[in-house]
């Protein structure tokens, strides 16, 4: 297997997967119940849409009858001295054109409209929803998968919307239309067509099911090269200093190639229908003329219907070319469906309790305990956290102490309810955390992680991202309290400077340091440090030692560090090796005896000789 192959091979196999785990037939049910859902509240515009499609429907098949009635009755009625026949002929004729055209005005503004609100509602929906889903879905579905969603996904129903609904409806409504007409006006004509209809159908049939088919690669293929693109403009970083890029643009060849091959297929399938429809068309044309032509001779057919009947024909094979195309922007549409559809129907692994429980009043005390908890990510992989009882007393600083995977952050994820306990519960004040509504978890429980993601704004507006109504003084104040108004005022603009996308105008221990101020200024009852003095200098992290002392007073604090200096302000150290607590006790204690964690407390001073 080449290089190309493996890298995006595993992106390949989750598009596969998606749609292996349900059936064809439950992929269309959960697509068309969404696009139900989406429809449901203009359905009374729908049926006006309707009404005025069926109205300019009429008003063009009406078109070739005056014309056989002004060639049979109207032409020989001038000849003969009258001509009211052909005048009202003539103008109905010109009544049906402004009826056509003032019909098709209405639609399109009609349906432009539903058109518009409705995608303007799958857009805010998936979004909505994505931002709602646990931490669990976005650690396996990729961003760009996101990104491919509300991008290609939703401007694939957006081409339908906007250029193929009033062509689809138009084209089915017209060969129904047609069908019937011509079989009024001459039965025996009419079953050449009805002798084409057969072939045509099962050619229709078998289009649907391949341009469907090739359009579900086609949606696949372009996720894949999105997260090709975003996996690498985020990392340009690291592409550029490990000189990635040869590679990158291999693996971007490949998914790209694939793609092509997707949209080629497509435009085959496309090609050869069209190139059949013409085909039968046309030959279905000739005999028809031919026949009429014999029969007309023989004074067996008025030459009015000929010729009404010939227009009819065209007309009825014409929008099966344009049918074709709209099928094929049909398929898109449903593929994109299937894949919206499909992330709507995920389910937050830590949802929303239905019922919630309030926090004791008069604000959370933070005592903590975890109670015959145990934690594997699903059920089928192994246990992290094997089960195991702790109770952290308000007010208490915890450090978590141990080797790379060891199982500290887990536990710390579980504190700020990213996951819940596969068994067991965590209580914060006595309340299980599952019965705690999202908003007051929040409020109560701060996480401060080694990321410490910064949005595109002011530093002002990233340190009250908890407090967004904070007064400017109060947002000076948290970053004071951490030290932070030093820098921040050196800035060019001061707490209004932009801190650009990610962050990127601040070093990354500035970035932590606006994080440490985002939480002091939350002010929760419980805050939760992963790693969140990694990125720190020795100087900042001297300015950060002192403060933490001020900010993890009077509140629960869970800090995870691999620098002791800042294990030794807490008043409990915690020790996990493989997901178990193996030590438990002050550090004063710990670093007397003989220990883990006093082999870590005299590596560490070895590290500063």
């Amino acid at each position: 297997m080449t290089a190309v192959q493996e890298s995006w091979r595993g992106v390949a196999a989750e598009e596969v997967e998606d749609l292996d785990q349900v059936t064809g037939a439950r992929l269309r049910t959960r697509s068309r119940a969404l696009l139900g859902s989406l429809m449901r509240p203009h359905r009374w515009a729908a049926a006006l849409a309707l009404v005025l499609v069926l109205l300019e429907n009429a008003a063009q098949l009406a078109g070739p009858l005056l014309i056989a009635a002004a060639i049979d009755r109207g032409v020989p009625e001038v000849l003969a001295g009258g001509g009211s026949t052909l005048t009202w002929c003539v103008a109905g004729y010109a009544l049906c054109g402004l009826v056509s055209s003032a019909a098709k005005y209405g639609f399109l503004r009609v349906s432009g409209r539903i058109g518009q609100d409705l995608l303007l509602d799958v857009r805010q929906r998936v979004f909505r929803h994505v931002q709602r889903l646990s931490l669990s879905f976005h650690e396996s579905y990729t961003s760009g998968k996101v990104i491919a969603r509300l991008t290609n996904d939703v401007h694939s129903i957006d081409e339908l919307l906007e250029m193929g609904l009033d062509g689809l409806f138009s084209s089915i409504l017209t060969v129904i239309g047609v069908a019937a007409t011509m079989l009024v006006l001459d039965v025996q004509l009419a079953s050449v067509v009805l002798v084409a209809i057969v072939p045509l159908v099962l050619l229709t049939k078998w289009f649907r099911t391949r341009s469907h088919q090739a359009y579900r690669r086609s949606t696949g293929a372009v996720a894949r090269v999105i997260v090709q693109i975003v996996e690498t403009l985020n990392g340009i970083r690291a592409v550029q200093a490990f000189r990635r890029e040869p590679r990158n643009e291999s693996i971007m060849n490949g998914v790209n190639e694939e793609y092509r091959a997707a949209n080629t297929n497509a435009l085959l399938v496309l090609a050869r229908y069209i190139a059949l429809v013409r085909l039968l068309g046309n030959v279905a044309m000739a005999v028809a003329l031919a026949w009429g032509a014999i029969r007309v001779a023989q004074g067996d057919l008025a030459l009015g219907v000929l010729a009404a009947f010939a227009l009819y024909l065209r007309r009825f094979f014409d929008p099966l070319d344009e049918f074709a195309q709209l099928t094929n922007a049909y398929a898109a549409a449903i593929a994109a469906l299937e894949k919206l559809s499909g992330v709507l129907e995920e389910a937050p692994s830590v949802p929303e309790p239905a019922s919630p429980v309030p926090l004791p009043t008069g604000g959370t005390r933070g005592e903590l305990r975890f109670e015959a908890v145990e934690f594997r990510y699903r059920p089928d992989t192994p246990v992290v956290l094997p089960r195991f009882d702790l109770v952290l007393p308000a007010g208490q600083t915890v450090a978590l102490v141990g080797a790379t995977g060891a199982g500290k952050s887990t536990l710390a994820k579980l504190v700020a309810r990213f996951y819940d306990p596969s068994a067991g519960a965590v209580r914060l004040d006595g309340v299980d955390l599952r019965e705690v509504a999202d908003a007051d978890l929040r409020s109560a429980v701060t996480m401060v992680t080694q990321e410490n993601f910064l949005f595109a704004g002011s530093v002002a507006d990233n340190i009250a991202l908890g407090r967004p109504e904070a007064t400017r003084a109060e947002i000076e104040a948290a970053a004071a309290e951490v030290g932070a108004h030093e820098f921040i005022s050196a800035l060019p603009e001061g707490y209004d400077t932009d801190v650009r996308k990610r962050g990127g105008r601040l070093s990354a221990g500035q970035r932590q340091l606006v994080a440490f101020a985002r939480a002091v200024l939350a002010d929760p009852s419980v805050l939760v440090l992963d790693e969140a003095t990694s990125s720190l200098d020795v100087p900042t992290e001297r300015v950060l030692q002192s403060a933490l002392e001020t900010v993890l007073a009077e509140r629960t604090s869970v800090i995870i560090a691999h620098r002791l200096s800042t294990v030794l302000i807490a008043d409990r150290v915690l020790v996990v090796d493989g997901g178990r607590i193996v030590e438990d006790g002050s550090p004063e204690d710990l670093v007397g005896g003989t220990g883990r964690f006093a082999d870590l407390h005299r590596a560490w001073l070895a590290s500063l000789a």
